[in-house]
């Protein structure tokens, strides 16, 4: 069966530019200057209010993949490094260009896919009028098609916290994304700053990472 991994990075918009009734709504339970600034930077967690900067794919089988990612310019970019390629363009070409692939896979893998990157792809696909080729949100106790670790780890909530993909690699042992010094969370302000190709292998890096837990998983923990 063709297996994909994917993941996303994420930006947000402008607080400022949000319409008086959105921010209000985004304020009003801010009640400190601390709160409002944590509200103001959270925009990147929402489809409505942020953009998709970069999407990587890794089959599973062939270990060879693709980042496509925005880098702030109409000029196209294309390299490879070893089996990735990295293909720049706008969200809504590299959008299409992730569907065109997820035509190709019959089971995909994430870590924490069903409730960020998968909605998030969808909803960002639908402002750009862009119809999905594959459903990424399916019934979330069935991992025939979609098998996000963030459930499968945590036997679908049974235990008591939800750990960040940085703490299950640390447990098995699995190269860290975060080794490197970056983190999502990192993501909107490097955008801004302009480092497009350290998001994108960044992201990569995720995905590298969630196929090698999802390695662990297969063979040790699925039923």
């Amino acid at each position: 069966m063709s297996k994909v991994v994917f993941d996303i990075e994420t930006s947000g918009g402008d607080f400022d530019q949000l319409d008086a009734v959105s921010q209000e709504y985004f304020l009003k339970f801010a009640d400190s200057p601390e709160k409002e600034e944590e509200v103001k930077s959270s925009l990147a967690f929402y489809p409505l209010t942020g953009e998709i900067v970069a999407i990587g794919m890794l089959e599973v089988e062939s270990g060879q993949g693709a980042v496509y990612f925005q880098n702030g310019s109409t000029e196209k970019e294309k390299f490879k490094e070893g089996d990735i390629s990295y293909i720049s363009g706008s969200e809504e070409e590299i959008l299409q260009l992730f569907w065109n692939q997820m035509k190709r896979y019959e089971q995909f893998v994430t870590f924490n896919g069903r409730c960020f990157d998968g909605p998030y792809l969808m909803i960002r696909s639908a402002i750009h009028k862009i119809p999905a080729s594959v459903n990424l949100v399916p019934y979330r106790y069935n991992h025939n098609s979609h098998i996000d670790l963030a459930d499968q780890m945590t036997f679908y909530d049974a235990m008591r916290r939800k750990f960040p993909l940085h703490m299950w690699c640390r447990a098995f042992g699995i190269a860290s994304p975060k080794e490197e010094g970056i983190t999502g969370l990192q993501v909107p302000q490097l955008f801004k700053e302009g480092h497009y190709h350290d998001i994108a292998r960044y992201c990569m890096r995720d995905i590298q990472a969630t196929k090698e837990l999802y390695f662990y998983w297969d063979k040790y923990l699925k039923f």
